[in-house]
């Protein structure tokens, strides 16, 4: 099917003038910190912001940088599909924050690092941390390449705008802006792109409240429509979503992207102190909630409006993430400059995550590529920082055209997370939790966790999960008044392919592994790698005589890094202040064993000559 046949509508002047004007403000910023920071030569400040940022536009970059357009064109399209179970995700946002907070950022920070994979070396050697920095690289250009490539697909066939002509102009205004800027452009880019993402979704959902009557109304069609499928608590991990798989599995994946991605550690360890780094964390969870709210009701606005007749059935978009920008352009299209609003929300989001992207390919390669084998001035580490913003830049634009080939778009940059992210994420619990871990351990950990999660991420590509497991919710056509002379039967109920049919298995595909442990929930790959790599490392390390390896504690997490201690301690202060009169008898109780505090005055002084006999 063309792509003009799937046009709601088209942008105009006003629409193209809103996108270009958030590109040229995002450009803006590059400019002005390329200006305002022209003195400062490091790598460190162009990097790391000088390690003088604070609090709040650091947490607004945090949710910025992997709120990403598949955020923005997903969610919507996966509460429409499969119901508004991913809220649970807010769940799964809090134990990251507080398991970050308490546990990574500590260590990190103490040890001041500019790349998230020094502390492997500093924790094992040097070859466990080269690994990890392929690794990272390798993950990060993958996952980049989706974010700018679909978007662009969905807002091309949707809107008609030119499809590598978005691609390209996003991919290089981004570039131009990392490169110019350094992690302080990225960062109040990150600021900007977030209002606009709220925008966009703002500007959707009242425009639907007030088609359909009311925000009750939109509940309402969605309760019926069987979409509050909130309360499911099957524990069977074979099942996409419910309530397991996104709060731990959710919680897995987004530890592996906060607590360890050098794009995330490298924002909140360029905080000017720790406070204002955990505060960060902790701002930031209020921005995701927000994000994931505004996507949630997006869909529910979704569903209300197509309920009777769904577009994807009816052949009016050819893939679930056209959705969205149908319904944009099907209901803002009289207002000239608001679909080109949700579309700069869309791009806002694809910006924001690979500037950060961008910019965190930049310093691990810095820090553990060049920094280690070269005699190097501040200055040249500067401009190769620089050079190689614009390099990875174009490595990333490259990468969208592989992007084209891939399926459904979140599950495909969540897995990329879970398979290489989860042991990833193993390899540094157990170099902070284990003191006993060695180098032998960690290594054979970190292989066997990217077996055992490659292993499990390739068969459920080749065995995709049946529909029982994946369970999408219906949707009809039976409405459909289309005034269009095309050739589709508007009125048929049947549901697409991929929905109404199992995927064709082949006869050795139904044994154990295709029916159970292909068919895993695909939040399921993360924490399946970390318990993988960190059971194996812990085996190793014990056999290969990791307790008689010596450690320094600042290495690993110490109890006066968490915050738990220190609130121990203030309560404890508390107490003995409210308890004072008591204390004076305590040394006395513990000798003499007396319980009645009336006689105690006398007693001192009658026991006091009495001890010796």
């Amino acid at each position: 099917m063309s792509g003009d046949s799937l046009v709601a509508g088209s942008f105009v002047v006003a629409d193209y003038v809103v996108f270009a004007l958030m590109l040229v403000v995002s450009a803006g910023v590059g400019v002005y910190y390329a200006w305002s920071d022209r003195g400062q030569e490091s790598s460190g400040d162009f990097l790391m912001g000088g390690r003088r940022l604070t609090a709040l536009p650091v947490s607004l970059s945090l949710t910025a940088s992997f709120m990403s357009a598949i955020t923005v064109l997903s969610n919507p399209a996966e509460v429409y599909r499969y119901g508004a179970s991913i809220g649970f995700y807010a769940l799964s946002y809090v134990m990251t924050m507080v398991v970050t907070s308490e546990v990574f950022l500590p260590v990190f920070y103490r040890l001041a690092i500019t790349s998230t994979y020094e502390y492997l070396e500093l924790r094992f050697n040097r070859a466990i941390r080269l690994l990890g920095t392929v690794l990272f690289i390798v993950q990060t250009i993958l996952y980049t390449g989706i974010v700018i490539y679909a978007p662009a697909l969905a807002l091309n066939q949707v809107t008609g705008m030119d499809l590598w002509g978005a691609v390209i102009s996003t991919g290089v205004v981004c570039t131009f802006y990392c490169t110019m800027g350094g992690l302080k452009a990225v960062v109040w880019t990150d600021v900007f792109q977030v209002g606009v993402m709220l925008a966009g979704f703002l500007s959707v959902i009242i425009r639907s409240v007030i088609l359909q009557g009311g925000v009750y109304r939109i509940i309402t069609d969605s309760q019926q429509g069987g979409r509050l499928n909130f309360w499911d608590f099957d524990t069977n991990p074979l099942r996409r979503h419910t309530f397991w798989t996104i709060t731990i599995g959710g919680t897995f994946v987004w530890v592996s992207i906060y607590g360890i991605n050098q794009a995330q550690v490298q924002r909140y360890i360029s905080c000017k102190s720790i406070t204002h780094a955990r505060l960060s964390l902790y701002i930031n969870l209020l921005g995701l909630c927000s994000i994931l709210l505004s996507s949630v009701f997006a869909g529910m606005c979704l569903y209300s409006v197509y309920k009777n007749c769904d577009p994807w059935t009816a052949k009016r978009v050819s893939a679930p993430d056209q959705l969205m920008p149908y319904l944009v352009m099907d209901i803002l299209g009289d207002y000239p400059g608001l679909p080109g609003l949700f579309v700069a929300a869309a791009y806002s989001g694809s910006l924001s995550t690979v500037s950060s992207s961008i910019n965190a390919l930049a310093a691990v390669t810095v820090e553990d590529l060049i920094k280690p084998y070269t005699q190097m001035s501040e200055k040249h580490l500067s401009w190769i920082s620089k050079g190689l913003s614009l390099l990875y830049g174009v490595l990333c634009i490259g990468m969208a055209g592989l992007a084209s080939l891939m399926g459904g778009i979140l599950q495909a940059a969540i897995s990329i997370f879970g398979i290489t992210g989860g042991p990833l994420l193993g390899l540094f619990t157990l170099g902070i939790f284990c003191p006993f871990a060695n180098c032998k351990g960690a290594l054979s950990g970190l292989l066997s966790g990217l077996v055992v999660s490659l292993w499990v991420g390739i068969g459920a590509q080749i065995y995709p999960p049946p529909p029982e497991m994946t369970r999408p919710l219906s949707l009809t056509t039976q409405g459909c008044n289309f005034t269009t002379a095309d050739n589709f039967n508007w009125t048929s109920t049947s549901l697409p392919k991929s929905i109404t049919t199992s995927p064709v298995q082949n006869s050795d595909a139904k044994h154990l592994l295709a029916d159970n442990w292909y068919s895993l929930s695909y939040l399921y790959f993360s924490p399946i790698g970390t318990i993988t790599a960190i059971s194996v490392g812990l085996i190793v390390s014990l056999f290969t005589g990791g307790l008689k390896l010596k450690l320094e504690s600042r290495l690993t997490l110490m109890k006066e890094d968490t915050t738990f201690y220190y609130l121990f301690k203030f309560f404890q202060r508390k107490v003995v202040r409210r308890t004072g009169k008591l204390d004076l008898t305590k040394d006395r109780e513990k000798k003499f064993g007396s319980t009645n505090p009336a006689f105690c005055d006398v007693e001192l002084d009658l026991t006091k000559s009495s001890i010796p006999t």
